[in-house]
């Protein structure tokens, strides 16, 4: 009896203690900080022109600290000057096109088709008061049958012109077809379109930086022809500054988006960065093969980026950074500042 008692206190006393190591190790491994380590990555832009042309400046050199919205190098501009010319001469055309539509005939235009109405409807009036008489002299025989043919075919002609001038008074007085008047609101629009593909054009022939930066090549000099999309300058941009790091999957479970941390240099290693984990990769990277054992699930790695929050000059492409998580209580206060 005192034997078994014995061996179930040594089994509680084992369970117990197994308990309490499992418990233990895990919650160290909890306060354990984290440190991972990483490169800085900044993203650089190629600038190129949209349109083609004769490089005629490069305004900044190798080195070169700009800001965005300024000018870096122009193209010659002069064909591209004479074609926004033209096509505001055409749009201008264009234009007045669509106001004559749109107005109607002039008052003036309108009065003269009315005045040759009334003058034809009196010419005619009387050719058929000549071929009338006629008429009846031809009964009487007192004239030739080829007078009163005449006679009658002018008062016929006339007849047709003065339908003729009403038509046309007509027309004037109602105005243009609604069909010419929508072809010239359509070739407005069109001229108007040249206009503005002339003018992004023009713009187009100024190379813009899009962002703060510096300048790290020069590809391009005065007097070459860049073609459409050729690489002039490349540019460095000064932010967003990111660090690339890798966290195996044991340790995944202590990151999550957002995470303050600190990222420290082998030049300043006193003077951290403040990031947040912006971005963790849904891909395991670096997996031996398709199917792994539970041993080597624990190579995996996923791809981490940690955002900068006020990066400077010293940051610059590739440097090595170490990545630690950051005391509680600075946790807390990251945690409030970002609220």
């Amino acid at each position: 009896m005192n034997k078994k008692l014995l061996l179930s206190l040594v089994g509680i006393l084992l369970v117990a203690g197994m308990v309490w190591w499992y418990f233990a190790h895990n919650s160290s491994r909890r306060k354990a900080p984290l440190k991972l380590y990483g490169n800085v990555d900044i993203r650089q832009v190629e600038l190129a022109f949209r349109v083609p042309g004769k490089l005629a400046r490069v305004l900044v050199d190798e080195g070169d600290a700009v800001k965005a919205g300024q000018v870096l190098a122009s193209l010659d501009a002069t064909p591209y000057r004479d074609a926004l010319a033209k096509a505001k001469g055409d749009r201008d055309v264009a234009l007045a096109g669509m106001e004559k539509y749109h107005a109607g005939f002039r008052s003036e235009e309108i009065a003269q088709a009315k005045a040759l109405v009334e003058q034809m409807h009196a010419q005619q009036e009387n050719a058929a008061l000549l071929a009338s008489r006629r008429q009846t002299l031809l009964k009487t025989g007192a004239i030739a049958k080829q007078d009163f043919d005449d006679a009658r075919a002018s008062s016929d002609a006339l007849a047709a012109q003065l339908q003729s001038a009403r038509q046309a008074f007509e027309l004037e007085h109602k105005g243009y077809r609604i069909e010419d008047i929508q072809s010239a609101d359509a070739s407005l629009r069109s001229a108007e379109a040249s206009m503005d593909m002339a003018t992004n054009d023009m713009a187009d022939t100024e190379l813009i930086t899009p962002s703060d930066g510096t300048v790290l090549s020069r590809v391009r000099e005065p007097g070459a022809m860049a073609a459409s999309g050729t690489t002039i300058l490349v540019v460095s941009l000064d932010k967003p500054v990111w660090v690339r790091a890798y966290v195996s999957e044991p340790s995944l479970g202590m990151v999550h988006l957002g995470m303050p941390l600190n990222v420290s240099t082998d030049s300043r290693p006193d003077k951290p960065y403040l990031g947040k984990v912006g971005f963790i990769s849904p891909v395991a990277e670096f997996t031996p093969k398709n199917v792994e054992t539970e041993a080597l699930r624990t190579d995996l790695v996923y791809r981490l980026r940690i955002i900068v929050e006020e990066p400077d000059e010293m940051l610059r492409q590739g440097m090595p950074v170490t990545l630690t998580t950051l005391p509680e209580d600075k946790t807390n206060a990251a945690k409030v500042n970002a609220k």
